[in-house]
């Protein structure tokens, strides 16, 4: 018979707000076209893949990575071109580095300010560290109300903003005047998060050293690494040198060091296919804007947001076909009716646009 007391339960000892939060869904995605996670469709070159598997075999994992993981870090600033003077802290994945920007800047009172819609995580994660939370509605087809910002901004004294470039999940790339704006009337720390900069025409990062509260976040997931998990964070030694101290050891592993220094040796490889990307972005662009009913966003990202009649019930369809994308409709006011779909390889883009209509003249 058990003694243990039972108050001690998880409704009894979590936060309420934890208690209330709905854990970020990944939909199973076997034996179907997997086009919901902006994932780089494309292999590496057989030569590469071949390097990088002897390299692997001979990788000491028995072994701790190099916490300062020097080789890397060295071969992001020469891919990114970082201007002199910043550094690049690294983290497993940029959610982490998300969450190690809230935790610094948590004090009581603290608030986190983004725009909405926009990537989800900066929201919960806000809430998993206890700062108050502030989502500015965009404009019209999702460009920044300036007005509204500098005045949401001027009233809540946000500690830190989060302002994706271009967004997740609208795909365009704000106002870049608008943005120099923000950054210059903020009274706390600015992140542009550039995680889909290969495809956008636009960054930050050469303009870091102009504003003393701006960071850029960068994840390589978009550019065909999402399963090691990297990414960095591009400011100046002043911030990074405080953030550093809340990064826990080791978080980059061994491997993930070694094959991300190895491919950004090869960052032309990557670009290249980032490139193809773009090129069928504009293809898909173009095919779904002859679809009748169908309403795309431009973008500059490796994805493009649609909106549908029925949208659930096409999402539903496309499903049924073996064609997995991402249901926004329901998740925002500004999303209803929305869905959202990677941009593949012709092939993967040539079968969805097929079942897509096949599933509208079903519902029609």
């Amino acid at each position: 018979m058990s003694s243990a007391n039972p108050a001690v339960a998880p409704e009894n000892l979590f936060r309420p707000e934890v208690l209330e939060l709905h854990a970020y869904h990944v939909p199973p995605a076997s034996g179907m076209i997997k086009l919901d996670a902006m994932e780089n469709p494309h292999l590496l070159p057989q030569s590469l893949r071949d390097e990088i598997a002897r390299m692997v075999a001979n990788a000491e994992i028995n072994r701790y990575p190099d916490a300062g993981a020097h080789r890397l870090k060295a071969e992001i600033r020469k891919a990114v071109k970082l201007p002199a003077g910043m550094e690049v802290l690294l983290g497993n994945g940029s959610d982490e580095i998300i969450q190690l920007l809230a935790m610094a800047v948590a004090k009581p009172g603290a608030v986190l300010l983004s725009v909405e819609p926009s990537f989800v995580m900066y929201k919960m994660i806000a809430t998993f560290v206890g700062m108050g939370y502030v989502g500015v509605p965009l404009g019209k087809d999702f460009a920044l109300d300036l007005n509204v910002m500098l005045d949401t901004i001027k009233r809540e004294r946000p500690a830190l903003v989060f302002l994706a470039y271009p967004n997740n999940p609208t795909g365009n790339l704000f106002d870049t005047s608008s943005v120099e704006r923000i950054i210059e009337a903020a009274p706390g720390l600015v992140v542009v998060d550039e995680a889909y900069y290969a495809f956008a025409s636009d960054s930050f990062i050469p303009h870091l050293a102009r504003y003393a509260n701006l960071l850029v976040m960068r994840t390589f997931s978009k550019l065909g690494m999402a399963g090691l998990r990297l990414g960095f964070l591009a400011g100046s030694v002043a911030w990074l040198s405080q953030l550093e101290k809340l990064r826990l050891p080791y978080n980059v592993g061994v491997l993930t060091q070694l094959v991300a220094a190895k491919l950004l040796e090869h960052h032309d490889v990557l670009l290249t296919q980032a490139e193809n990307i773009k090129r069928e972005r504009t293809e898909l662009s173009g095919a779904l804007a002859v679809i009748r009913g169908v309403h795309a966003y431009p973008s500059e990202a490796n994805f493009i947001l649609f909106r549908v009649a029925k949208a659930t019930q096409v999402f539903e369809g496309l499903k049924q076909r073996g064609i997995l994308i991402k249901n926004l409709n329901g998740g925002h006011p500004a999303l209803a009716d929305c869905l959202r779909v990677t941009v593949g390889t012709q092939h993967e883009n040539g079968q969805f646009l097929i079942a897509l209509q096949d599933t509208i003249n079903q519902l029609a």
